[in-house]
């Protein structure tokens, strides 16, 4: 059987939902997954991000790293997860405004029945995170999405972590995702590897005519 594929479509401004995707990625990979990381882009002008230092720079550093995501991953992805930094208690516009642009591969009935997870970082304590992270479940779930979240199945959950998915507090951008961080989204990644590996098992074959 082919390796599972998995989009990792998540958007970071200071790090802090970077790392986490990293660390999603090395744990899908360790499970034998086929990975693609994408950054959402900014879609705002460069004078409103001029408006908080070192933006534009973080911006351009990210993107040479990372590819923007495009309907074409989310098509060829058997998994996506999205990562995002809560905004206001949501989703990033940033990574909203991709998932707005899957419309085609909606309406396709394209995206039914793939795996779908969520991660996310904020800046302060109680800022958002299970907020942001349940906020994503509903357009998984019009995308048709298999909703996989993260329980209590692995030892990592005990230490930090949400049931809803990894997550970080930057307490301001102070404070970068440490070993009990990266370890919930490490499992993140087996976990929707592993679960996307037994999905697609499951599904039958197409006899030839």
């Amino acid at each position: 059987m082919s390796k599972p594929k998995v989009l990792i479509a998540f958007h970071s401004r200071n790090s802090s939902t970077e790392l986490l995707a990293q660390a999603i990625a090395q744990g899908a990979t360790a499970e034998g997954a086929e990975v693609r990381m994408r950054r959402a882009r900014e879609f705002v002008g460069p004078e409103v991000m001029r408006q908080v230092p070192g933006w534009a720079e973080r911006a351009s550093e990210m993107n040479a790293k990372y590819e923007a995501p495009t309907e074409a991953d989310a098509d060829w992805a058997d998994a996506i997860i999205f990562g995002t930094p809560t905004r206001f208690g949501s989703i990033a516009s940033e990574l909203k405004a991709y998932i707005d642009s899957l419309g085609g591969l909606w309406f396709q009935g394209k995206l039914n029945g793939k795996v779908g997870s969520v991660f996310g970082s904020t800046s302060s304590t109680h800022g958002g995170n299970e907020s942001t992270l349940l906020s994503l479940y509903g357009p998984m779930a019009h995308l048709g999405l298999i909703i996989v979240p993260l329980g209590y199945a692995d030892a990592s959950m005990f230490a930090a972590g949400t049931p809803y998915g990894a997550t970080h507090v930057s307490h301001k951008d102070s404070v970068m995702p440490g070993a009990e961080q990266l370890a919930v989204a490490a499992y993140q990644g087996r976990r929707v590897a592993s679960t996307t590996r037994a999905l697609r098992a499951a599904q039958p074959v197409a006899e030839v005519a």
